[in-house]
């Protein structure tokens, strides 16, 4: 067996870069957007939704339902969304008794 400084890793299949280079996920892309949306969900009066316009989605209205949904099962928040052609909908919903 040859020493270690002798021995050599085999080159890996894919190139690698600093863990400071690597982009932070979820963080960016919705994070801004979803911020906004949990600061006004938790102002806002039970029995009311949030009314947001389509057109001032980053994104999808899918992918923003997803990014809300991640961001408030860490929360332990239950909320609802529903949407029309120009609204996405957004309210907290009480957990049942």
């Amino acid at each position: 067996m040859p020493a270690n400084s002798d021995w050599q890793h085999p080159p890996t299949r894919f190139e690698s870069v600093l863990q400071n280079e690597v982009p932070k996920g979820r963080d960016g892309k919705h994070k801004q957007i979803v911020m906004v949306l949990l600061a006004d969900l938790e102002r806002l009066e039970h029995g009311s939704a949030l009314k947001v316009p389509l057109s001032e989605l980053p994104d999808s209205k899918q992918n923003i339902r997803s990014a809300l949904n991640r961001a408030t099962r860490q929360r332990g928040m239950s909320v609802a969304t529903s949407s029309d052609a120009r609204h996405l909908y957004i309210w907290r919903v009480e957990p049942s008794a």
